[in-house]
């Protein structure tokens, strides 16, 4: 028996956002001081570090559960298979359904139940549940699929990587230029077929490292005291994922047994262009090789950052030849690695 993802799916909203959209904002430091540079001189420097040119924001009437419904019900259609049969649903978020133009996030009934009921699944047996885990969560939830089908409790699992960050950001703050919103779904299933997921790796560093992600006022002493938005120590993050992700990509690809010359893709977290691109140059350099040629495909340019709809919508797009000059095809093997508040680091082996 083998656990291999059966069908993909993803929901990229159609509002597009580009970084025009921006240029009239008021940004600040944290301190709340004005920036001496320009905002055209603060987004072409973002463009520069982060490689955004454009997101995607959901319409004002869908929520997290819209998007996350969205996505599942394509993964389900493009595995054939009947949602009656999903053993489980496993939704990652970080903030819940949070509605457009309100300041509080929504958690009761969780999102996978909002998702079942929409599906219209019957199934009593069908557990559905959320999983909290900052940007790797997706990962995390197929490593927690593979978990209950090896153990004999599930045969067919659906995972789905869900959020809307453009509800919880400041305005006022330059990182808010990150952040998207999106979904991607995956059904996990038992076959007899070879490959699936060959290994997996996950580690919780928090003795230092919890809050370089958290929630925080605004930058505006005007606004509202009791608000709290999406705040990060970029630099932080910058040095801890350098130092640790291509530290666990290793150990993975090491439990695996799988020479690294045999790695066709790395579908890495989008977190911000040049912070991927030295992971993975210091991952090859850990084995004193180059990066090969077009080893990471990338769609961050146009549609930012979406936490953890982020790898299976960029997997899901690589299959539907959706990205230029990027495929993947049956016993090609790939890593999957994501790192995000917890601070959460997790990868994944898995072949086509």
């Amino acid at each position: 028996m083998q656990i291999k993802i059966t069908g993909t799916g993803c929901y990229i909203p159609p509002r597009v956002e580009s970084n025009s959209r921006f240029e009239h904002h008021k940004f600040l430091n944290a301190d709340g001081s004005s920036i001496n540079d320009s905002n055209t001189v603060i987004i072409e420097k973002f463009n520069a570090i982060t490689g955004i040119v454009e997101r995607r924001y959901a319409e004002k009437e869908h929520c997290t559960s819209d998007l996350a419904f969205f996505a599942a019900e394509k993964a389900i259609a493009d595995a054939d298979i009947d949602p009656e049969t999903l053993d489980y649903i496993i939704v990652a978020h970080n903030f819940g359904d949070v509605k457009s133009g309100t300041i509080q996030g929504d958690t009761v009934p969780s999102i996978a139940a909002r998702v079942k009921h929409n599906l219209r699944i019957r199934n009593t047996r069908c557990v559905a549940y959320d999983l909290l885990f900052g940007c790797p969560g997706w990962l995390e939830g197929v490593i927690q699929a593979q978990a209950f089908i090896k153990s004999g409790m599930a045969k067919k699992c659906l995972v789905i990587g869900a959020e809307t960050l453009s509800r919880v950001v400041d305005k006022h703050d330059r990182d808010s230029m990150i952040y998207s919103d999106g979904a991607g779904a995956t059904i996990i299933e038992a076959t007899e077929e070879n490959g699936g997921i060959l290994a997996h790796e996950t580690a919780s560093h928090t003795f230092e490292e919890t809050y370089h992600l958290f929630f925080g006022k605004s930058y505006d002493a005007n606004a509202c005291e009791n608000t709290r938005y999406i705040k990060m120590y970029g630099r932080k993050i910058y040095e801890f994922a350098l130092t640790n992700v291509p530290k666990a990509m290793r150990a993975c690809l090491e439990k695996s047994g799988t020479p690294i010359t045999d790695i066709k893709k790395i579908l890495i977290h989008q977190a911000n262009e040049k912070m991927d691109e030295a992971i993975v140059h210091r991952f090859y350099r850990l084995f004193k090789m180059e990066v090969p040629p077009n080893i990471m495909p990338m769609n961050i340019d146009k549609l930012g950052n979406s936490s953890v709809a982020t790898i299976p919508t960029l997997l899901d797009m690589v299959l539907k030849g959706q990205i230029e000059d990027q495929e993947l095809k049956p016993g090609d093997k790939v890593i999957m690695a994501s790192v995000g508040a917890g601070m959460n680091i997790n990868a994944i082996i898995y072949q086509f």
